[in-house]
């Protein structure tokens, strides 16, 4: 690979570390189960009701959705159902009604493995990576479900993450918290992803390694990948949001554009400290 595609710009478009398709407007309304308009967006957990197992209902009416080359955030106070909303598009619970979509295919009867398999990577909050393994193992370990020759990949993650390059050989356990999850979202590129879900990235970071991971994930987005997050740190998550989606109790109550959020007086006075 020529060059450095990551580093050389915020605006590139090199689509090869990924396999993005599909394409669309996203034109979310705001409300409790209000009708969106997701019917073309790339990525759809709609109007999904659901919860754990046999338990009660903690996703109700919720609909999230995110495009090539966005970055949607979901955001909202704790017990929100933000990461459950985020499982539940990867099929870790049990979706009662809605549907999950993928590139205009109906996923939600899949298994998150078969969801790996379809073009999702997906990167949980914690017990993310192999701490016994190095770091190069790691990456390896990411693109079990490939069969043709992904050193190219690894290639642009190390261009992606330089501190991984440097220490490709050492244990991941023995990395700082924020090298850790550029391990994880490594890993997870490995699988050249048509989508990249990301549960609380910079949960434990400091605000240094909380910017620098934001960038990353900036450029990542910038080849083409839809990223979907949740994200504690609103404010920031926000300010780098395309789309963002506010919960409260399972339920979608405000949705807009980062900055709308982030400009919207009741966003800012209920969940952005004013």
């Amino acid at each position: 690979m020529s060059g450095d595609p990551y580093q050389d710009t915020r605006g590139n478009r090199d689509a090869s570390i990924a396999n993005p398709k599909g394409a669309g407007a996203l034109r979310p309304s705001p409300g409790t189960g209000q009708v969106m308009d997701t019917g073309s967006a790339f990525l759809i957990g709609d109007t999904m009701t659901g919860g754990y197992g046999a338990g009660p209902d903690i996703l109700h009416d919720c609909t999230i959705a995110v495009n090539p080359g966005e970055i949607a955030v979901i955001v909202g106070p704790n017990g929100a159902g933000k990461s459950t909303a985020m499982k539940a598009v990867f099929g870790m619970l049990n979706v009662r009604q809605g549907s999950v979509r993928l590139d205009g295919e109906d996923i939600t009867s899949l298994s998150p493995q078969d969801r790996v398999s379809k073009g999702m990577g997906f990167v949980p909050q914690t017990s993310n990576i192999f701490t016994s393994m190095t770091v190069e193992e790691n990456l390896e370990m990411g693109a079990f479900i490939r069969r043709d020759d992904f050193r190219s990949t690894m290639a642009q993650v190390y261009d992606l993450f330089p501190i991984l390059k440097e220490k490709r050989n050492q244990a991941a356990g023995e990395l700082s918290g924020g090298q850790r999850q550029q391990v994880a979202v490594g890993r997870a590129l490995m699988t050249q992803p048509k989508v990249l879900m990301l549960d609380e990235p910079t949960a434990g970071v400091s605000p240094i390694v909380m910017d620098e991971l934001f960038d990353r994930i900036i450029e990542v987005a910038r080849t083409g990948i839809p990223i979907l997050m949740v994200e504690q740190n609103a404010r920031q998550a926000l300010e780098i949001a395309d789309k963002g989606y506010v919960l409260v109790q399972g339920r979608n109550a405000f949705t807009g554009t980062g900055k709308e959020l982030l400009a919207d007086p009741e966003v800012r006075k209920s969940f952005l400290g004013g």
